[in-house]
């Protein structure tokens, strides 16, 4: 080992050698190690610990020890091998024997090295016991070695990033009384963690306090800050600071010209962003593929195509970006522009020339394909990117995850994650965060609360993004008081909670009939200084709708006027739908005037509304018409639309339902979960109760997923056959035409299924990366 030229080389050549796990193999181990050390070559002596470690685990871990320690007296001392020790089963991640290596250094009066303590708090923090940091604290405390700045910023760094800022600000607070001053490091530790909470201005009172302490704010204390400022939406206060720069001595660089391009693009100031952009290639600074994302993409969202088109044009033709990069940007721009088919074309063109590529390009391809729902695609161009010997990053996994999230394939997506970490490629808080939403979305909450807890498990602290997407998924599936635990945890943990938990919360709060504490929660919001958007007062104005309160409903529209916000189109539906559930169709028809006055047209929820309400006092000839007016008016009617006009076939008299299921087919409508529930419960009320369990068993049988009014429907039908209530034929005809809309219902429902079983499962999908990359390496 000591012929090799360098560490690695060593270390590899020892692993190979190391092929066995005898009691001989071990022994002569130790001696190696032993001989390395006696030699001053300790980080040789370090590495084969640590491998040997890894290979024989933890339970024969302890024993590798006390073979260390009986033999070491003839090589080197106490602290030699003690230290070497403490290090390989911190690098082995077995942290709590590390710690049982420091209490035998305390035994035998021996002072750890200051280095390996640092070492071993990162990995507490990186286990969450911070139980064991305090102690381990206390303990240097009192028996040395005495902490030092690097001490105190991995401390505070560790609680910061795991939520708990009050002990990260409490620690800088504290350094001086073991002769340490806080540096710039310090303080946009802090910095960094206050605006990732949504705290700026706390991260801004950090900064005034490290200049009055004689620190001058760095690069990054001051991007950090712009940026919060920027995604807070408060651009005019980013370039204030952006401007303030040049006085403190500073140069401003491409991530803060990045950051306030951002901003101004996503307030929809594509003028201005460009402005700053031509300001940036005035001073000389080079923009790379970030601020190319950001321009191309946001002339694409709220510009206009021929501009996104210019950017991207000039981009390529320019000497703006070096060239190794233009293959990416030029995939990059494709799939901006929702040019999906000719970016795999050049992507696979690129390939095909031998040209480099890089993670951009497929990243860019993956993110595009499953924001559309084309997941297998995604997985297929994942699949190319590793033959290609790129390592997916975090981003790649992000994006895989959110395009099996928004399909609802869940588990598929929990087994991809458990997949790439055992894999050793990264999976972080936005790819938990993904599946997260789906759970929530899918209103599963024991699979969500599951992979929440994974997520604290894991040392992986939940942001302010997946808190949010947590609070929502409990408020709609009716836990408020859930939901409420998880906000009050939010809250601890340091982050400043926005318009959307607040939001999630009233709709909770609603939802359950609560309306004085839902307004109370507003107060509350505003106190906070946030203002009540239309989001707010539309949740408000249904939950009065819901309860028939349709006077407090106008009240709450009118303050809505008041505090400058216009009504859009959900809050006309929402009270047009509240007047027509209390049969007032004369205030409907004069909320559906107002809306157009406002300038709205009436959108599929707006007729669905009406429809119900027709079909609801047996005006079916008039839903029929209504039916007609909007698909002559190009809008798409949708399984709402299905469902209400099933239910008034299904009301009416034969001839007519027979000539409006020929028309709803003919629209091409997609049934659903309600759809089925529907015909299955016309069967019950039909007095066939065994047309309900046959059909639902068949559709049982080809795996269409049933919800929880599926089942009721189901017992209701069983209970009364058990009841040996005399089974009737029902009307022949009307029994005929329900197995005739069923059927054409449960053969549509088939073929969807089946094809989704075609569909090749993620982990499938990427059977053979892991001999791609190791026939790579």
């Amino acid at each position: 080992m000591k012929l090799f030229d360098s560490r690695e080389s060593a270390a590899a050549f020892f692993k190979l050698a190391f092929q066995d796990h005898s009691e001989d193999t071990i022994k002569h181990c130790c001696v190696v190690a032993h001989l390395l050390a006696s030699e001053n070559l300790k980080l040789l002596a370090q590495d084969v610990i640590s491998w040997v470690i890894l290979r024989i685990g933890s339970c024969r871990s302890m024993e590798f020890l006390e073979l260390m320690w009986s033999q070491h007296f003839d090589y080197e001392s106490d602290f030699s091998v003690l230290d070497s020790l403490m290090r390989g089963f911190v690098n082995a991640g077995f942290v709590y024997i590390a710690l049982d290596v420091v209490k035998r250094m305390r035994d035998v009066g021996v002072v750890p090295s200051l280095s390996a303590i640092s070492i071993l708090f990162k990995l507490l923090f990186r286990v969450g016991d911070y139980g064991s940091v305090w102690k381990l604290f206390r303990d240097m405390v009192r028996r040395g070695p005495c902490p030092s700045n690097f001490t105190f910023n991995i401390m505070i760094l560790g609680f910061c990033k795991s939520g708990c800022l009050v002990n990260g600000e409490s620690l800088l607070h504290a350094m001086r009384k073991f002769q340490c001053q806080p540096d710039v490091y310090t303080y946009n530790i802090l910095i960094s963690a206050c605006c990732t909470r949504g705290r700026t201005a706390d991260g801004l009172t950090w900064m005034h306090l490290m200049i009055e302490n004689g620190y001058k704010p760095s690069c990054v204390s001051m991007t950090t800050i712009i940026n919060s400022l920027c995604k807070e939406g408060n651009v005019s206060a980013a370039r204030k600071l952006f401007d303030g720069v040049i006085e403190l001595g500073l140069s401003p660089n491409i991530f803060m010209y990045n950051a306030l391009i951002d901003g101004y693009v996503k307030a929809r100031n594509i003028v201005q962003a460009n402005s700053v952009f031509d300001e940036m290639r005035k001073k000389n600074i080079a923009p790379d593929a970030i601020t190319f994302n950001i321009l191309v993409a946001g002339h694409y969202k709220y510009g206009r195509v021929e501009d996104a088109e210019h950017v991207l044009s000039e981009f390529l033709s320019s000497q703006l970006i070096p060239d190794a990069s233009l293959p990416d940007l030029s995939v990059s721009g494709l799939c901006w522009a929702n040019q999906l088919d000719e970016a795999m074309k050049l992507l696979e063109d690129l390939i095909e020339r031998g040209l480099p590529i890089g993670v951009i390009a497929f990243n860019s391809i993956i993110a595009a394909y499953a924001k559309v729902g084309l997941e297998e695609k995604a997985f297929r161009v994942y699949k190319i990117m590793v033959k290609c010997g790129l390592s997916p990053t975090s981003s790649t996994c992000s994006s895989l995850l959110i395009g099996l999230s928004n399909k609802g394939r869940l588990q598929e997506g929990k087994e991809l994650i458990n997949h790439m970490i055992a894999n050793g490629f990264p999976v972080n808080k936005v790819s938990f965060t993904a599946l997260l939403d789906g759970y929530c979305q899918k209103g599963d909450m024991s699979g969500a609360q599951t992979l929440w807890n994974e997520m604290n498990q894991r040392g992986l602290s939940p942001d302010a993004v997946a808190f949010s997407a947590y609070i929502d998924g409990l408020s709609k599936a009716g836990l408020v008081e859930e939901a409420f635990a998880v906000f009050t945890e939010m809250k601890m943990r340091g982050y400043m909670p926005n318009n959307f938990p607040y939001n999630s919360l009233i709709f909770g709060l609603c939802n359950s009939g609560l309306m004085d504490e839902a307004l109370k929660l507003e107060s509350e919001m505003k106190q906070m200084g946030l203002v009540p958007d239309n989001c707010t007062f539309n949740i408000i104005i249904n939950g009065f709708c819901k309860q028939g309160r349709m006077k407090s409903a106008i009240d709450a529209f009118a303050a809505m006027h008041r505090t400058g916000l216009s009504p859009d189109i959900v809050t006309y539906n929402t009270l047009i739908n509240g007047y027509c559930k209390a049969f007032d169709l004369a205030s409907a028809n004069d909320i559906l005037h107002k809306m157009h006055f406002s300038g709205w047209s009436p959108d599929i929820t707006t007729y669905n509304i009406h429809m119900h309400g027709l079909c609801s006092s047996r005006r079916v000839n008039q839903a029929i018409a209504m039916l007609d007016e909007l698909v002559s008016a190009g809008i798409v009617p949708n399984s709402i639309t299905y469902n209400i006009m099933m239910n008034g076939v299904c009301g009416d008299i034969l001839d007519r339902a027979m000539m409006l299921a020929a028309k709803l087919l003919k629209v091409a409508f997609i049934p659903n979960v309600g759809t089925i529930n529907l015909l299955l419960s016309q069967f019950y009320k039909q007095g066939i109760p065994q047309k309900t369990l046959m059909w639902a068993q068949m559709f049982h049988e080809i795996g269409f997923e049933f919800d929880n009014v599926t089942y009721k429907i189901i017992d209701k039908a069983y209970s009364d056959l058990q009841e040996d209530m005399e089974a009737s034929a029902g009307i022949p005809e009307k029994s005929l035409f329900l197995d005739f809309l069923m059927y054409i219902n449960y053969d549509y429902l088939r073929r969807c299924i089946n094809s989704t079983k075609l569909l090749k499962h993620p982990i499938a999908l990427l059977d053979d990366e892991c001999q791609v990359s190791s026939n790579a390496g």
